[in-house]
């Protein structure tokens, strides 16, 4: 296991390298310090559930192998965390930018350098990688760079750091996040007016915000008011102010605003200065302060916006357990639904909360039995409806709270999380695992798309589907690969339909008004429906699955169309289509599986999608192939971080997979990438991919190419997994495990025979005499004989010609000439049509004639 730790009093370059080094080891776990600096807490009282942060305590030290330490080199620094490390069996690895002394670490790789911030060591290797980052992941660097540098002001800062803050500014990093939560260092005089105006300050608060109106009046002039208005911004946590501040005969007034619900700048307007919504000046000349001041009063409420509020952000419905709930149910719930808590109920009234970290406080102690209610939080912080945005901001900070519930007449409506706050602040979805969706689905028409590419049948039957849908008040919508190929713009006729109602009643009434049969698959709550075209309709529940342990098969429950699709594998397959009346052809997407699309990415729609069915790697890789997409960087590292998971599924679930993936057009690419990704290892063992494997899975290509006609629809793709096994412990005979059906254990079966087998036609290799030993061979089983098989050139190539004669061989006796030849039935046929093909292929004869002739000769 590796571990990423830095010092105690964690302070923003700190924590900045240790996310940053994950992005460079991405198996590694994130150590939080015991302690930390006081804006980092600050900070994550807020993003906490962005980072995925462990406690010490949370890790079993005894399986710790690497120990990444940033911003730090020694382990005196680092807390209690250092009785934890056993410095003589765990390999170090250290970022610093500190000078080197006496205590540092032996580490097997350090990075210790001159500049003005750590984070800009690692950052300069992951962008040497070319390792992307999300504009949060760029906002946490940055913030790290600028509070070490003094926003590039302190003397330790170098060139380095300039460029790399550039490379944060190109990748989204949230300057306004960053001013909030920075801090900067002042000078004499600009302290003394700082502390004059907080202490000659009045705070209003105003429709959920708080702006801090501050006065002063001096003789001399001081200069950098507007700097600090952005220190006392930050050092006072309002969401606005202005300053009003006479020097001498000069009366200067600057606002700035934090909040997006406060513009300022028509109130400055009106003193006649200018500037932004969130940063504006003005200077009166002459100017009389007091009435200045009024002003600002006076207007300083036409600054605010309406407000978000709770009703606006809030999830709905709450999932919630009660009092009796077990621990271990609990817990198995968090896991189902992705949640790190959970509202606890009793006669329906909100009692407290259960977090993840009770739970596992609970597990620890052996207590998974035992009910919620005694390791519950109780008195839970709760919100009505209409509460502002900021104040649950104000709440979760002041509260160190990670979930609000919101109540109306005592019951729960909804709830709030920090990841709720972070979408409404930054409107968009951070990397946190959690569920990558948009309240308000993207609404496209898809009408001409479905018009030109489905025939007109399909696109009727979907209408009268729409239009019974509508009867019955259900909604219905075309889901899977359907879509995603219409997007794409290619043909698919392959339709799924999913029904926010009972799937099994709307196929039977499907059948009941349309006609056709119903075949119904109660368990998961879903039914084929064929039409009397002989069109297949697979119709489902809208439902959601869960998973027991990686690698299950899902266990799956009602659930609404936003839960279906967030159950897909990928966000290109997170899409519908409605097809109810009056929104016909509309594409419903929550996932951003559009965007995706065009942007020829493949995504997963939560951290844990390979952990739970590690199959989706394979189909990842398939879909990459097939349309020309990539993974995106996330969904990639998390690919390689679970590739192990795939030897805990079941070989038929790894070989329907692989059945699919290696029939596509381009298997090598995909064993290849499968390789990249790690899964190879995993599958097969060690070392077993390397350039000789490349030129066999090469070769196999070359030979079946040729002969496509003949083996059309064959079970080629087991030859791959021959060659890919063929040096391992068990060899090819392993993979009969993987054999789907009859024809791809037979070919298996085969290729043993012919390997481990001696071959007499290797003595005298005529066509005719192949044929003799050969002829009950698959043409797939000879192939991966003769590319797995150190055979000399020229026989490979009289085995490619024999297959290929073989294939264009015509029958030129049968049965009924040998019977009119007054020859008695028996096995005496088999073997003259044997000589009859081997003579043929061995150029004695070419007609049906010859053919007689013979027999007349040797039999007769």
């Amino acid at each position: 296991m590796q571990v990423i730790i830095s010092h105690v009093n964690l302070d923003f370059d700190g924590l900045a390298s240790m996310v940053a080094a994950k992005k460079l080891y991405p198996q590694a776990k994130l150590i939080l310090p015991t302690k930390q600096g006081k804006a980092v807490e600050r900070f994550l009282a807020i993003y906490r559930d962005s980072l995925n942060l462990y406690h010490p305590n949370q890790i079993d030290w005894q399986a710790v192998s690497t120990v990444i330490m940033v911003d730090i080199a020694s382990l005196q620094r680092i807390g209690d965390i250092a009785k934890y490390i056993k410095k003589e069996t765990v390999e170090f690895i250290v970022y610093d930018h500190h000078e080197v002394n006496e205590h540092n670490v032996v580490a097997n790789y350090t990075t210790i350098e001159k500049v003005g911030a750590t984070v800009t060591l690692i950052l300069e290797e992951i962008e040497a990688r070319n390792i992307s980052i999300s504009s949060f992941e760029a906002t946490i660097f940055a913030l790290g760079l600028y509070t070490d540098t003094g926003s590039f002001t302190y003397l330790n800062t170098t060139a380095r750091d300039l460029i790399i803050g550039s490379f944060l500014i190109e990748n989204g990093a949230n300057l306004q996040l960053i001013s909030k939560f920075s801090e900067t260092p002042l000078q004499e005089k600009e302290q003394y007016l700082l502390q004059c105006l907080l202490q000659q300050s009045e705070e209003h608060y105003i429709n959920g915000v708080d702006i801090l109106i501050a006065s002063h009046q001096q003789n001399e002039y001081t200069g950098g008011l507007a700097f600090l208005s952005r220190k006392a911004l930050e050092m006072t946590g309002t969401d606005a102010l202005i300053f009003v501040v006479e020097m001498g005969k000069r009366i200067f007034i600057v606002g700035r605003s934090s909040s997006e619900r406060i513009d300022i700048l028509p109130l400055i307007k009106k003193l006649g200065g200018g500037g932004h919504q969130k940063a504006a000046s003005a200077m009166v000349k002459s100017g009389d302060f007091h009435d200045i001041l009024n002003i600002v009063k006076k207007f300083i409420s036409q600054t605010v916006k309406p407000a978000l509020v709770a009703k606006d952000i809030m999830s709905s419905p709450v999932k919630v357990v009660s009092t009796k709930t077990s621990i271990e149910d609990a817990g198995k719930m968090m896991l189902r639904y992705g949640h790190t808590g959970f509202p606890v109920l009793e006669d329906e009234k909100l009692v407290g909360i259960i977090s993840r970290r009770d739970v596992d406080k609970a597990n620890h102690h052996g207590l998974g039995h035992a009910p919620v209610k005694g390791y519950m939080s109780t008195n839970p912080i709760t919100i009505d409806s209409t509460i502002s945005l900021e104040e649950v901001q104000h709440l979760m900070i002041e509260e160190n709270v990670g979930r609000l519930p919101v109540i109306d007449n005592d019951q729960i409506i909804g709830i709030i999380s920090r990841t709720n706050v972070i979408e409404a602040l930054h409107g968009e979805q951070l990397r946190t695992g959690g569920k990558n969706r948009l309240e308000k689905p993207l609404e496209i028409s898809l009408i001409d798309r479905m018009n030109k590419f489905l025939s007109f049948e399909v696109l009727q039957l979907l209408k009268e589907i729409g239009k019974l849908a509508d009867q019955v008040n259900y909604s219905a919508y075309v889901i899977g690969g359907i879509v995603r190929d219409l997007v794409i713009g290619r043909t698919n006729q392959d339709i799924d339909i999913v029904v926010e109602g009972n799937g099994i009643t709307f196929a039977n009434l499907l059948a009941e008004h349309l006609g056709g049969t119903v075949r119904c698959h109660e368990k998961f709550g879903t039914a084929t429906w064929k039409h009397p075209s002989r069109l297949k309709i697979d119709i489902t529940s809208a439902r959601t699955e869960y998973y027991d342990y990686p690698a299950a098969l899902p266990t799956v429950e009602m659930s609404s169309l936003k839960e279906d699709l967030f159950r897909r594998d990928f966000t290109i397959n997170a899409m519908a289509i409605k097809i109810n009346n009056d929104h016909f052809g509309n594409l419903i997407d929550y996932f951003h599986g559009y965007n995706d699309i065009e942007h020829n990415k493949i995504k997963i729609l939560y951290n844990l999608s390979f952990v739970e069915d590690p199959t989706r790697i394979l189909r990842a890789v398939r879909f990459e192939q097939r349309f020309g997409f990539n993974m995106d960087q996330q969904t990639l590292e998390l690919a390689m971080i679970s590739a192990d998971k795939i030897i805990s599924t079941s070989k038929p679930r790894i070989a329907h997979e692989l059945n699919i993936l290696l029939k596509e057009d381009h298997p090598v690419e995909a064993l290849v990438r499968l390789h990249e990704i790690g899964v190879i290892r995993f599958l097969v063992g060690t070392n077993s991919f390397d350039e000789q494997k490349l030129r066999l899975f090469k070769s196999l290509v070359d030979e079946v190419e040729p002969l496509q006609q003949q083996i059309q629809n064959s079970e080629t793709w087991i030859c791959y997994l021959a060659i890919l096994f063929s040096q391992s412990e068990n060899g090819v005979k392993i993979v009969k495990d993987f054999a789907l059906n009859n024809d791809s254990l037979k070919i298996i079966e085969e290729i043993v025979e012919l390997l481990f087998d001696d071959q007499n036609f290797l003595k005298n290799p005529t066509l005719g005499n192949i044929h003799r030993f050969l002829k009950n061979y698959r043409s797939e089983a000879i192939i991966s004989y003769a590319v797995l098989k150190p055979l000399p050139f020229g026989l490979v190539e009289i085995l490619k010609a024999y297959l290929q004669k073989r294939c264009e061989m015509p029958k030129l006796i049968d049965g009924n000439d040998l019977l009119t030849l007054n020859l008695k039935p028996g096995p005496l046929y088999s073997k003259i049509i044997l000589d009859i093909e081997c003579a043929y292929l061995n150029q004695d004869i070419s007609s049906k004639e010859e053919a007689i002739a013979k027999v007349r000769q040797e039999y007769l």
